[in-house]
Protein backbone atom coordinates (compact mmCIF):
# COMPACT_ATOMS: atom_id res chain seq x y z
CA UNK A 1 0.00 0.00 0.00
CA UNK A 2 1.69 3.16 -1.18
CA UNK A 3 -0.88 5.70 0.02
CA UNK A 4 -1.70 6.51 3.61
CA UNK A 5 -4.06 4.37 5.61
CA UNK A 6 -7.24 5.89 7.03
CA UNK A 7 -8.65 5.16 10.48
CA UNK A 8 -12.15 6.55 11.04
CA UNK A 9 -13.69 6.64 14.50
CA UNK A 10 -17.50 6.58 14.54
CA UNK A 11 -18.38 7.76 18.03
CA UNK A 12 -22.11 7.16 17.50
CA UNK A 13 -24.03 8.67 20.46
CA UNK A 14 -20.97 8.81 22.70
CA UNK A 15 -19.59 10.13 24.99
CA UNK A 16 -22.22 11.51 27.35
CA UNK A 17 -20.71 14.96 27.92
CA UNK A 18 -18.90 17.67 26.00
CA UNK A 19 -16.05 17.59 28.50
CA UNK A 20 -15.43 13.90 27.77
CA UNK A 21 -15.62 14.53 24.02
CA UNK A 22 -13.04 17.32 24.18
CA UNK A 23 -10.72 15.11 26.24
CA UNK A 24 -10.96 12.29 23.70
CA UNK A 25 -10.35 14.66 20.79
CA UNK A 26 -7.33 16.18 22.49
CA UNK A 27 -5.77 12.74 23.08
CA UNK A 28 -6.41 11.63 19.52
CA UNK A 29 -4.97 14.84 18.05
CA UNK A 30 -1.81 14.29 20.06
CA UNK A 31 -1.55 10.68 18.89
CA UNK A 32 -2.30 11.57 15.26
CA UNK A 33 0.49 14.17 15.17
CA UNK A 34 3.01 11.35 15.58
CA UNK A 35 1.67 9.28 12.67
CA UNK A 36 3.67 8.84 9.50
CA UNK A 37 1.70 6.50 7.23
CA UNK A 38 -1.80 7.01 8.62
CA UNK A 39 -4.52 9.66 8.80
CA UNK A 40 -7.08 9.73 11.63
CA UNK A 41 -10.70 10.90 11.41
CA UNK A 42 -13.13 11.25 14.30
CA UNK A 43 -16.89 11.53 13.85
CA UNK A 44 -18.38 12.85 17.11
CA UNK A 45 -22.08 13.51 17.69
CA UNK A 46 -23.15 16.70 15.94
CA UNK A 47 -23.29 18.96 19.07
CA UNK A 48 -19.65 18.14 19.85
CA UNK A 49 -18.07 18.62 16.42
CA UNK A 50 -17.13 22.29 16.70
CA UNK A 51 -15.60 21.92 20.15
CA UNK A 52 -13.66 18.80 19.14
CA UNK A 53 -12.35 20.53 16.03
CA UNK A 54 -11.07 23.52 17.93
CA UNK A 55 -9.93 26.65 16.14
CA UNK A 56 -9.89 26.39 12.34
CA UNK A 57 -7.43 28.05 9.99
CA UNK A 58 -8.50 30.93 7.74
CA UNK A 59 -9.21 28.35 5.01
CA UNK A 60 -11.64 26.50 7.30
CA UNK A 61 -9.35 23.51 7.90
CA UNK A 62 -8.09 21.97 11.11
CA UNK A 63 -4.63 22.94 12.21
CA UNK A 64 -3.83 19.44 13.43
CA UNK A 65 -1.40 17.10 11.62
CA UNK A 66 -2.92 13.85 10.32
CA UNK A 67 -6.19 14.56 12.14
CA UNK A 68 -9.56 15.27 10.50
CA UNK A 69 -13.14 15.89 11.49
CA UNK A 70 -16.04 13.80 10.26
CA UNK A 71 -19.79 13.72 10.73
CA UNK A 72 -22.10 10.75 11.16
CA UNK A 73 -24.79 11.89 8.72
CA UNK A 74 -25.84 14.73 6.42
CA UNK A 75 -29.25 15.77 5.18
CA UNK A 76 -30.55 14.84 1.74
CA UNK A 77 -31.53 18.50 1.38
CA UNK A 78 -28.87 20.42 -0.50
CA UNK A 79 -30.02 23.94 0.39
CA UNK A 80 -31.18 25.74 3.52
CA UNK A 81 -34.91 26.00 4.02
CA UNK A 82 -37.92 24.63 5.90
CA UNK A 83 -36.33 21.31 6.88
CA UNK A 84 -36.86 20.97 10.62
CA UNK A 85 -34.29 18.79 12.32
CA UNK A 86 -32.04 18.49 9.27
CA UNK A 87 -28.37 19.42 9.07
CA UNK A 88 -27.14 20.32 5.60
CA UNK A 89 -23.83 19.21 4.15
CA UNK A 90 -22.96 22.86 3.53
CA UNK A 91 -23.32 23.50 7.28
CA UNK A 92 -21.00 20.61 8.11
CA UNK A 93 -18.41 21.86 5.66
CA UNK A 94 -18.56 25.31 7.25
CA UNK A 95 -17.53 23.94 10.66
CA UNK A 96 -14.52 22.05 9.37
CA UNK A 97 -15.99 18.64 8.53
CA UNK A 98 -14.12 16.83 5.74
CA UNK A 99 -15.65 13.34 5.86
CA UNK A 100 -19.26 12.20 6.28
CA UNK A 101 -20.48 8.69 7.04
CA UNK A 102 -23.30 7.74 4.67
CA UNK A 103 -25.58 4.69 4.78
CA UNK A 104 -24.44 3.20 8.07
CA UNK A 105 -26.38 0.04 8.90
CA UNK A 106 -27.91 1.73 11.94
CA UNK A 107 -29.24 4.53 9.72
CA UNK A 108 -30.50 2.03 7.16
CA UNK A 109 -32.25 0.12 9.93
CA UNK A 110 -34.03 3.33 10.93
CA UNK A 111 -35.37 3.80 7.42
CA UNK A 112 -32.66 5.02 5.06
CA UNK A 113 -33.33 3.32 1.73
CA UNK A 114 -30.73 3.12 -1.02
CA UNK A 115 -32.44 6.12 -2.64
CA UNK A 116 -32.04 8.16 0.55
CA UNK A 117 -28.43 7.05 0.83
CA UNK A 118 -27.83 8.12 -2.77
CA UNK A 119 -29.31 11.56 -2.04
CA UNK A 120 -27.11 12.01 1.04
CA UNK A 121 -24.10 10.90 -0.98
CA UNK A 122 -24.77 13.47 -3.68
CA UNK A 123 -25.28 16.27 -1.15
CA UNK A 124 -21.91 15.53 0.48
CA UNK A 125 -20.08 15.29 -2.84
CA UNK A 126 -21.61 18.55 -4.04
CA UNK A 127 -20.08 20.29 -1.02
CA UNK A 128 -16.61 18.97 -1.76
CA UNK A 129 -16.46 16.64 1.23
CA UNK A 130 -15.57 12.96 1.19
CA UNK A 131 -18.43 10.50 1.74
CA UNK A 132 -17.73 7.23 3.52
CA UNK A 133 -20.33 4.92 1.99
CA UNK A 134 -21.19 2.02 4.29
CA UNK A 135 -22.28 -1.25 2.73
CA UNK A 136 -22.59 -4.76 4.09
CA UNK A 137 -24.69 -7.89 4.13
CA UNK A 138 -26.83 -8.98 7.08
CA UNK A 139 -25.94 -12.66 6.71
CA UNK A 140 -23.13 -14.49 4.92
CA UNK A 141 -24.72 -17.50 3.26
CA UNK A 142 -22.69 -20.34 1.77
CA UNK A 143 -24.44 -20.05 -1.61
CA UNK A 144 -22.93 -16.59 -2.15
CA UNK A 145 -26.24 -14.73 -2.42
CA UNK A 146 -24.80 -12.08 -0.10
CA UNK A 147 -22.52 -10.98 -2.95
CA UNK A 148 -25.52 -10.09 -5.10
CA UNK A 149 -27.02 -8.19 -2.17
CA UNK A 150 -23.76 -6.30 -1.70
CA UNK A 151 -23.47 -5.50 -5.41
CA UNK A 152 -27.06 -4.26 -5.60
CA UNK A 153 -26.55 -2.08 -2.53
CA UNK A 154 -23.49 -0.42 -4.05
CA UNK A 155 -25.13 0.07 -7.45
CA UNK A 156 -28.31 1.54 -5.96
CA UNK A 157 -26.34 3.89 -3.70
CA UNK A 158 -23.95 5.32 -6.28
CA UNK A 159 -24.67 3.84 -9.70
CA UNK A 160 -25.99 7.13 -11.15
CA UNK A 161 -22.88 9.09 -10.26
CA UNK A 162 -20.44 10.28 -12.86
CA UNK A 163 -16.95 8.81 -12.80
CA UNK A 164 -15.43 12.12 -11.73
CA UNK A 165 -17.62 12.08 -8.61
CA UNK A 166 -17.18 8.38 -7.88
CA UNK A 167 -13.42 8.80 -7.48
CA UNK A 168 -14.06 10.76 -4.27
CA UNK A 169 -16.04 7.98 -2.57
CA UNK A 170 -14.62 5.84 0.21
CA UNK A 171 -16.38 2.49 0.68
CA UNK A 172 -16.64 1.13 4.21
CA UNK A 173 -17.44 -2.56 4.16
CA UNK A 174 -19.28 -3.41 7.37
CA UNK A 175 -20.83 -6.87 7.42
CA UNK A 176 -23.79 -6.35 9.76
CA UNK A 177 -23.33 -9.73 11.41
CA UNK A 178 -19.80 -8.72 12.47
CA UNK A 179 -20.74 -5.41 14.11
CA UNK A 180 -20.52 -5.76 17.87
CA UNK A 181 -19.54 -9.41 17.57
CA UNK A 182 -16.96 -11.15 19.70
CA UNK A 183 -14.54 -11.33 16.76
CA UNK A 184 -14.00 -9.45 13.54
CA UNK A 185 -14.29 -11.04 10.12
CA UNK A 186 -11.30 -13.17 9.16
CA UNK A 187 -8.72 -11.04 7.32
CA UNK A 188 -8.65 -13.52 4.43
CA UNK A 189 -12.40 -13.08 3.97
CA UNK A 190 -12.02 -9.32 4.19
CA UNK A 191 -9.54 -9.49 1.32
CA UNK A 192 -11.85 -11.58 -0.86
CA UNK A 193 -14.76 -9.22 -0.29
CA UNK A 194 -12.64 -6.14 -0.94
CA UNK A 195 -11.68 -7.62 -4.31
CA UNK A 196 -15.36 -8.13 -5.08
CA UNK A 197 -16.15 -4.51 -4.20
CA UNK A 198 -13.34 -3.37 -6.49
CA UNK A 199 -14.87 -5.45 -9.29
CA UNK A 200 -18.27 -3.85 -8.73
CA UNK A 201 -16.70 -0.40 -8.93
CA UNK A 202 -14.82 -1.42 -12.06
CA UNK A 203 -18.07 -2.55 -13.68
CA UNK A 204 -19.76 0.72 -12.76
CA UNK A 205 -17.04 3.26 -13.41
CA UNK A 206 -14.20 1.59 -15.31
CA UNK A 207 -11.21 -0.61 -14.53
CA UNK A 208 -9.07 2.22 -13.18
CA UNK A 209 -11.74 3.12 -10.61
CA UNK A 210 -11.84 -0.49 -9.48
CA UNK A 211 -8.14 -0.32 -8.75
CA UNK A 212 -8.23 3.09 -7.09
CA UNK A 213 -11.32 2.91 -4.87
CA UNK A 214 -10.48 3.27 -1.18
CA UNK A 215 -11.95 0.48 0.96
CA UNK A 216 -12.24 0.41 4.73
CA UNK A 217 -13.32 -2.49 6.92
CA UNK A 218 -15.56 -2.13 9.95
CA UNK A 219 -16.93 -4.63 12.45
CA UNK A 220 -15.48 -5.53 15.87
CA UNK A 221 -12.12 -3.90 15.17
CA UNK A 222 -9.65 -3.57 18.05
CA UNK A 223 -6.03 -2.54 18.30
CA UNK A 224 -5.16 -6.26 18.54
CA UNK A 225 -6.72 -7.38 15.26
CA UNK A 226 -6.32 -4.13 13.29
CA UNK A 227 -2.80 -4.82 11.93
CA UNK A 228 -3.80 -8.21 10.47
CA UNK A 229 -6.97 -6.80 8.94
CA UNK A 230 -4.87 -4.16 7.19
CA UNK A 231 -1.94 -6.39 6.23
CA UNK A 232 -3.72 -9.61 5.32
CA UNK A 233 -7.09 -8.13 4.40
CA UNK A 234 -5.31 -5.56 2.21
CA UNK A 235 -7.83 -2.81 2.92
CA UNK A 236 -6.96 0.88 2.98
CA UNK A 237 -8.13 1.50 6.52
CA UNK A 238 -10.76 0.91 9.16
CA UNK A 239 -14.11 2.26 10.31
CA UNK A 240 -14.11 1.80 14.07
CA UNK A 241 -17.11 1.91 16.39
CA UNK A 242 -16.91 1.07 20.08
CA UNK A 243 -13.10 1.15 20.24
CA UNK A 244 -13.09 4.72 18.90
CA UNK A 245 -14.29 6.10 22.26
CA UNK A 246 -11.87 3.96 24.24
CA UNK A 247 -8.94 6.36 24.37
CA UNK A 248 -6.15 3.85 25.17
CA UNK A 249 -7.43 1.33 22.64
CA UNK A 250 -7.89 3.80 19.80
CA UNK A 251 -4.47 5.38 20.38
CA UNK A 252 -2.85 1.93 20.35
CA UNK A 253 -4.74 1.13 17.15
CA UNK A 254 -3.38 4.24 15.44
CA UNK A 255 0.14 3.30 16.49
CA UNK A 256 -0.22 -0.33 15.44
CA UNK A 257 -1.70 0.43 12.03
CA UNK A 258 0.94 3.07 11.35
CA UNK A 259 3.60 0.38 11.66
CA UNK A 260 1.99 -1.83 9.00
CA UNK A 261 3.92 -1.68 5.76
Amino acid sequence: MTHKKLIVGNWKMNPATLAEAKTLARKFKKAAAKLVHTEAVICPPLPFITSCAGRLTSSGKLNAPHFHMGAQVASTQEESGPHTGEVGAHMLRDIGVEFVIIGHSEQRKRGDTDLVVAARLKAVLDQGMTPILCVGESVRDESGAYLDALKNQIKASCGDLLKKSAKSIIVAYEPIWAIGAAEAMKPEDVYETSLFIKKVFADLFGADMGLKVTILYGGSVTYRNAPDIIAVGKVDGLLVGRESVNAPGFVEMLKAVDLVG
